[in-house]
């Protein structure tokens, strides 16, 4: 992939076609405003040099888009409000993905060594309905909650282009495996995003760049959480341990490496489903199984 400028937006691809632990970048060039730095360490030291970046956005507070904020750690950050605490302090995120166990100390050498984590206290919070203005565009702020609680979008107006962060439209589908992500949630925020007016896409990893967007486009990434779920009630036809529910691999199909992060989020998928399907009043547990009702 390539960099591409798109009106007054420069598209910067991240490293492996911005496929996880990367992801792509979006700069305002003449705002000098970076959002989600973990696209490709180079580029962006050379960017930096070049037109000298005033201020970092991120959409949200996960590693695979902070990774490189050590490159920028005297400038201004700006996050939304309830993400802010994940980035400010390694333990609150370590809680945030509600890890516990032995995955706990691995992720936090994860976070520092391979994630260069260090506290990041925003400069200032950036909220849903926010409009701000630029030189060349003119930016709304969009909540759209689910993939975090915090999570935003970015509508450029005059170009009509839509930053849809971590809703990436992708055949993987939605992910929402945090202690505070939620299912339903995600499902209103892409019924948000797909109503509003843009002529080209961007999204944070994989294809990045969406100039010709159809409606099946949109219904196949959301159906995406009905197919997860009719396949973890065909599993539960019979009764299954939540071990072994993740042994399933509903959500990778495969088991995985690193399984650092793919047994956890597998599993972390999964308790999303199970919670919903029991208070659906669709699925019970007992003696540590759960069944269909």
């Amino acid at each position: 992939m390539k960099v591409e400028k798109i009106g007054p937006v420069l598209f910067i691809p991240g490293e492996n076609n911005g496929k996880y632990p990367f992801c792509h970048s979006i700069y305002i060039e003449d705002s000098g405003i970076l959002i989600d730095p973990s696209s490709d360490r180079k580029k962006l030291s050379q960017l930096k040099e070049k037109t000298g970046i005033k201020e970092v956005w991120l959409t949200h507070y996960h590693e695979d888009h902070f990774m490189h904020h050590d490159l920028f750690k005297n400038l201004q950050f700006c996050i939304s409000e309830p993400d802010a605490p994940a980035i400010s302090d390694l333990e609150t995120l370590l809680n945030y993905y509600s890890l516990e166990g032995d995955y706990i100390d691995q992720w936090r050498k994860f976070f520092i060594e391979d994630f260069h984590f260090r506290p990041i206290v925003p400069s200032r919070f950036l909220k849903g309905g926010d409009i701000i203005s630029l030189d060349s565009v003119t930016i709304e702020i969009i909540h759209t909650p689910g993939h975090t609680p915090g999570h935003l979008s970015f509508f450029f107006k005059e170009p009509e282009i839509l930053f849809l962060g971590d809703y990436t439209l992708s055949n993987f589908g939605p992910w929402y495996a945090d202690l505070h992500s939620d299912i339903d949630q995600t499902i209103s925020s892409i019924n948000k995003l797909r109503k509003i007016p843009a002529k080209t896409l961007l999204t944070s990893h994989e294809k990045g760049i969406f100039e010709n967007h159809t409606d099946e486009l949109w219904d196949n990434y959301i159906n995406v959480i009905n197919i997860r779920e009719e396949k973890l009630l065909d599993h539960l036809s019979s009764p299954r341990t939540f071990n072994e529910i993740v042994d399933d691999c509903i959500i990778y199909g495969k088991p995985l490496e690193p399984r650092i992060f793919y047994e956890f989020s597998e599993g972390a998928h999964m308790r999303k489903h199970l919670k919903r399907l029991m208070d659906q009043g669709v699925v019970a547990l007992d003696n540590e199984h759960y069944f269909l009702i």
